[in-house]
């Protein structure tokens, strides 16, 4: 990889993780070609996205945004998943770890907070953003249909 390529890879992760809200970081020695592949549908489908990276690029990437306190982690094969959805990479990641035993979960950050494995965990349990509108949804409209049912009823019963 030429000094070009670098500068330009360098300049692309910094993009990525910039515009992110989270990251999380995971080892990933031992995974087959086919099941990073997987790793990658399953954290795409989720809305994130999912990079192999070279730790010195990385490190390098991480500077000047809010996940400079993640440079320590940066050591062995590493990925990371990164999303605008704190719920979405985490939920992916977990999911995938907890089905094969090769994807290492190291750590991560929301903002400038560094998180811990247990933390992470316990941000892949809570319900994504589109779970909850599609709640808050129907809480919404849990009332007006209850009402028009009422109603309904209650005019067949006077016609009848």
């Amino acid at each position: 990889m030429n000094r070009d390529e670098k500068k330009q890879l360098l300049d692309e992760l910094h993009e990525l993780i910039g515009g992110s809200e989270i990251v999380v970081i995971s080892h990933y020695k031992g995974l087959t070609v086919a099941e990073v592949s997987e790793l990658r549908d399953a954290i795409r489908k989720a809305g994130a996205g999912f990079r192999v990276t070279k730790n010195r690029i990385t490190k390098l990437a991480l500077k000047d945004t809010k996940f400079e306190g993640l440079v320590d982690l940066f050591k062995g094969p590493t990925a990371i998943a990164f999303a605008s959805d704190p719920v979405a990479a985490c939920k992916a990641c977990v999911n995938f770890a907890k089905e094969n035993e090769k994807l290492v979960i190291i750590g991560g950050a929301m903002g400038a907070n560094v998180l811990s494995l247990d933390e992470i965990k316990r941000l892949a349990t809570i319900p994504s953003m589109d779970e909850l509108r599609a709640k808050l949804i129907g809480l919404l409209q849990a009332p007006g249909a209850q009402l028009a049912r009422v109603t309904k009823a209650y005019s067949e019963k006077e016609a009848a």
